[in-house]
């Protein structure tokens, strides 16, 4: 118990540059807590103590804004950065080395019965927002841009923006955990700068022709 709890505090340091010291990390983070308390809920879920779990998770909720259901399961070295906001559904999976920041939903897209909630697997990031909705897979060192939908199965190795969203990168480079969220492609915006160049340039082809005495 205590080599995972030291783990958990490395990850904060790992990934977030104002983490000062240990005492700062263990008394006022909020996605540490959550995590914590999702364990102890866990636990009880498992053992099919299902109101004691639900109360802890609730709890849980009320204290640090995050909501995480007692049944998800969740793997090391998790890290929810900032946190406000952040649902996480009951059959959820989440793998080793995953971080996700404030605002971001693991849920579902209905009522469906049985695995409805994504599976995320190891390295993998979602940025501030993004929704990742429904029985899907995001694929080991992804990374799912700021404020995006995910509604399909995300492959390894990608970059995932927009609504809905969309692969933009995919086995390119290295993926690293350093998400620049405002330097994120956008194939929306690129698609209109094209229809924007084209129409200048028929602009200007009419212009000519006017010129020219054509009507």
């Amino acid at each position: 118990m205590f080599k995972r709890i030291k783990e958990d505090v490395e990850v904060v340091f790992d990934q977030d540059p104002a983490a000062r010291n240990a005492v700062e990390v263990i008394l006022t983070y909020s996605g540490l807590h959550a995590i914590w308390a999702h364990r102890i809920a866990h636990f009880f879920y498992h053992k099919k103590f299902f109101f004691i779990a639900r109360v802890i998770s609730q709890l849980s909720r009320f204290f640090t804004g995050i909501e995480i259901h007692p049944g998800a399961k969740i793997g090391r070295r998790f890290f929810i950065d900032h946190g406000m906001g952040v649902v996480i559904g009951e059959t959820c999976e989440i793998g080793d080395n995953v971080t996700v920041y404030q605002g971001v939903t693991l849920g579902g897209t209905g009522k469906e019965k049985g695995k409805r909630h994504p599976t995320i697997k190891d390295n993998a990031l979602i940025a501030a927002g993004a929704k990742v909705l429904g029985s899907i897979t995001v694929g080991e060192n992804s990374k799912i841009g700021a404020g995006s939908v995910v509604l399909k199965d995300v492959p390894p190795n990608s970059t995932v923006v927009g609504i809905p969203g969309r692969v933009v990168v995919q086995d390119g480079v290295k993926i690293n955990k350093d998400l620049k969220h405002n330097e994120l492609p956008d194939p929306v915006s690129d698609r209109i700068n094209k229809m924007e160049l084209e129409l200048s340039k028929l602009r200007n082809e009419i212009e000519g022709l006017k010129k020219e005495g054509v009507q």
